[in-house]
């Protein structure tokens, strides 16, 4: 069966950026800060939201609930979706919402934006310690957006007057860090972690098999660490979301990309886009060596 992203309301032909979240009071948050005029379009197991941005760029924002499998799950349908409807795809796809921070570097309010994307927890235990599944020889666990598509979102962001303002690692878990000992270990393994979440690396393993460059934006509502719902300022946390959206330069970053995309520029390893790539893995031990749990 083909998926196909019906669309045959008037409006803008092609999106160009995706903007992937987990639950609707982000997309809510997005939709505010993009601004324009969203409409409602079907999508197999959903829909999504298509923003008429006023620069004049398209902009679909979707749900796709939480955790990385939601995530990568859902961002693959609509760029699947998109693909089977015009032969088209997205310029970029972003994950974004709210996360933990990592104190200092992160308090409560900051906007994060993601150097790395890294997924914290996916490995095995060993006697020696946790084991990532690069080190195991079975892939990646880590997939870093073009500098320059950082830069760009950065400076904007910094223009309108985001101050609180951090770029550096961003740790997709699933499970949410509880305690002060995970935070030192996830800490102590991943010194430049700024946040965690629980969707980014999920939308980036999507987006890397469709060709599309993907990074990921946060805002904070709460420290990672002992969980204490009482510390948390999600309000805080989706108004700060609200204002990095309205200061996202949809137009510049989709013509960086486009820039970037064409054949002169540097050869990426195979199936990875030009302006997004996932790290090469590490040294490959072997399967009976590494075991999978």
């Amino acid at each position: 069966m083909t998926v196909r992203l019906t669309d045959e309301q008037p409006g803008p032909a092609r999106a160009r950026l995706l903007v992937v979240v987990a639950v609707p009071a982000e997309a809510e948050a997005v939709l505010r800060g993009l601004g324009g005029t969203a409409r409602r379009v079907p999508l197999p197991g959903g829909a999504l939201d298509r923003v008429a941005h006023p620069s004049g760029a398209a902009v679909d924002v979707l749900a796709g609930g939480v955790g990385p499998g939601a995530a990568a799950a859902a961002a693959g349908t609509a760029l699947t979706a998109l693909s089977a409807s015009t032969g088209d795809r997205y310029d970029l796809v972003v994950s974004a919402g709210i996360a933990g921070g990592f104190a200092p570097r992160a308090p409560i309010g900051t906007t994060v934006v993601a150097g790395a994307i890294v997924a914290a927890d996916l490995g095995a235990e060993t006697p020696d310690g946790f084991a990532d599944v690069t080190e195991l020889g079975f892939g990646t666990v880590r997939h870093t957006p073009v500098p320059a598509t950082v830069a760009l979102v950065a400076e904007a962001l910094r223009a309108a007057g985001v101050d609180t303002l951090v770029t550096g690692t961003v740790l997709t878990v699933s499970t949410v860090t509880g305690s002060a000992g995970r935070a030192a270990a996830l800490t102590a393994r991943h010194p430049d972690a700024v946040a965690e979440a629980m969707e980014g690396f999920g939308v980036a393993e999507a987006a890397a098999r469709h060709g599309v460059p993907a990074f990921e934006l946060r805002t904070v509502s709460n420290p990672v660490g002992p969980r204490d719902r009482s510390a948390w300022r999600i309000g805080e946390a989706l108004g700060a979301l609200e204002r990095a959206f309205a200061a996202l330069p949809c137009p510049a970053l989709t013509l960086a990309l486009q820039t970037l995309a064409a054949p002169a520029a540097e050869p990426q390893a195979a199936g990875q886009p030009p302006s997004h790539r996932a790290d090469p893995p590490g040294p490959r031990r072997a399967p009976k060596e590494a075991g999978r749990g």
